[in-house]
């Protein structure tokens, strides 16, 4: 029976972090039970974490090369504090940056990537329509239960990278529906081959005239705070004094990324997070998988 009891962060740190000891080892849940259950070796949830795994230590060396601060965020940072990896279940990859960082780093990927990725961009992808980035495995197929991905370049394997950045919240909540009426947009077509022209538009005046003036808006104004960028449709408010200084934290066996302040950003976005959810109802992004080498 898997213990789903509510732990205190703080008393969890001082009972097992004493010599690197961390709560996937505690005993505070079977980590072997999880992974018996949900990503056995070999399974397609596990190659596809493996994937994601290696994609993330080729950005990592990348950011380290050019002194690019990253930090895994979201269930990425969750499954390193509380699995010391991926929850056994999850199925994404997140990684963030202040959007000062952001925007070196899509200068310096295409040329840093190795043959089999590929960065996937509004620039790289006239119709990729997100404003964040992925790094895409080329030599694998995925497709997520939302439609949206089956109109782009690249369809592989990925890890969402995330761009952050201080504003006046007023703003972002007036660019989520300006950029949010492309999914609608695509969720009613009849023709997708039309409707894409009008999500290319939007996306393209969204970018380049309405964003920009948002984002000068908030420059001028005082009492930013700081959150995902526009036209990306979550609101969540973080503390950048709880990102910086980063330190790392070992996630399956590698040290990466993460913001000094863990508990408290996990805290703002899950609140009780070392507690497990209801196992027996878990969402999944994924539709299918295929790996090309099979």
């Amino acid at each position: 029976m898997l213990d789903e009891t509510t732990f205190n962060a703080q008393e969890l740190k001082a009972r097992f972090n004493r010599g690197g000891e961390t709560a996937a080892h505690s005993g505070i849940f079977n980590a072997e039970e999880l992974k018996a259950r949900f990503n056995p070796e070999g399974s397609a949830l596990r190659r596809q974490q493996l994937k994601m795994l290696e994609m993330v230590r080729v950005l990592d060396g990348i950011c380290r090369k050019h002194d690019i601060p990253y930090f895994l965020y979201g269930g990425t940072l969750l499954g390193a504090i509380r699995h010391d990896g991926f929850i056994p279940w999850d199925d994404d990859l997140d990684v963030g940056l202040l959007r000062k960082d952001y925007l070196r780093l899509m200068k310096i990927l295409p040329d840093e990537l190795p043959e089999g990725m590929a960065l996937q961009t509004n620039e790289t992808d006239a119709n990729y329509f997100y404003f964040f980035a992925k790094l895409r495995d080329k030599h694998s197929l995925l497709e997520e239960e939302a439609p949206y991905d089956r109109v782009f370049k690249e369809r592989g394997v990925f890890i969402d990278i995330f761009p952050f950045e201080k504003m006046r919240l007023w703003t972002h909540l007036v660019a989520e529906p300006l950029q949010g009426h492309t999914f609608k947009i695509f969720r009613t077509a009849v023709d997708v081959e039309k409707a894409m022209k009008k999500i290319r538009a939007l996306t393209w005046l969204n970018r380049h005239v309405t964003f920009p003036v948002l984002r000068a808006i908030s420059r001028l104004t005082c009492g930013r705070v700081l959150t995902y960028d526009y036209g990306i449709p979550f609101h969540i408010v973080y503390d950048i004094n709880d990102i910086f200084p980063l330190t790392t934290h070992v996630f399956e066996g590698v040290q990466l990324s993460v913001p000094g302040n863990s508990h408290h950003m996990l805290e703002t976005q899950f609140g009780d997070y070392m507690k497990l959810p209801d196992l027996n109802h878990l969402q999944n992004h994924v539709q299918r998988l295929q790996f090309f080498d099979e």
